[in-house]
């Protein structure tokens, strides 16, 4: 029995640790040829070591050289580029509008944006034309923040709305040649998502000793899910069994849809 991804062509940006890193581990055990944009020196130093058959490119994901590189890369390395993931993403720890000093907020939003949304627009654009050529497909990380209320704190909340936003108009813009979809994750065991530089929350984690049992109580299949768990979701619309779905999104979050 073949993998799912047999013979794709995946870059994945922002793949260090998390989620990314799942869909990375998700998409090797599926048969992908996977390359990777990742900010962190140590985390590409890592995966290298342990993966030298992923094409590891460090840079930043907000920059669009950086995805140029990486995309540049892949096609190199392997012929072509099928697949685009990405995970990139940094969290406000929940900070209400009105807990930001007013003189911090422009420099707030563009940090949050930048790297949560205008990271998203760069890695499509330096993807387009290699994907058209391919037929390829693209998903991008939304979030649980970006259907429900208090899962992130204003900032935060905004710049998922705007990812959710962005899928939407991809996926009429690059059909017929492109598939555009999402994941939504809700919370995630063993992230080391970090906080605004700006507000300085950058020593902040989404962590500790009761991270399973609170996620867990957070939704109504009583399940704390990993990194793991969230990428089958991006392996099945990186996969050709999702051939026929664009403009979607798919709710890894234990069912929170449900939530009475």
């Amino acid at each position: 029995m073949t993998g799912w991804l047999d013979g794709k062509r995946a870059l994945v940006v922002g793949a260090g640790s998390g989620i990314g890193r799942g869909v990375v581990d998700a998409f090797l055990s599926e048969g992908a040829k996977v390359g990777v944009l990742e900010l962190d020196t140590a985390k590409c130093e890592a995966l290298a070591a342990e993966h030298p058959e992923v094409e590891v490119v460090q840079g930043d994901a907000t920059k669009a050289a950086a995805n140029q590189t990486a995309v540049a890369a892949v096609v190199d390395r392997f012929g072509g580029l099928d697949v685009l993931v990405n995970c990139v993403g940094v969290f406000d720890f929940y900070r209400k509008l009105e807990s930001i000093d007013a003189d911090m907020l422009d420099q707030a939003f563009d940090e949050m944006f930048a790297i949560n949304v205008k990271s998203h627009l760069h890695s499509v654009k330096a993807a387009t034309s290699a994907l058209r050529e391919s037929g390829g497909s693209i998903v991008l990380t939304e979030s649980t923040s970006a259907y429900y209320p208090g899962r992130g704190g204003t900032l935060y909340v905004a710049s998922k709305f705007a990812v959710r936003g962005l899928v939407t108009t991809l996926a009429y813009e690059l059909a017929p040649h492109i598939r555009v979809n999402g994941v939504a994750p809700g919370g995630t065991l063993g992230t080391d998502l970090s906080g605004l530089t700006t507000l300085g929350l950058t020593e902040n984690r989404l962590d500790g000793p009761d991270r399973a049992k609170e996620l867990a109580g957070r939704n109504p299949l009583g399940v704390a899910l990993s990194g793991i768990d969230h990428a089958w979701s991006y392996v099945f619309l990186a996969s050709d069994r999702s051939r026929g779905i664009s403009g979607r999104v798919v709710h890894s979050d234990g069912g929170m849809g449900i939530k009475v």
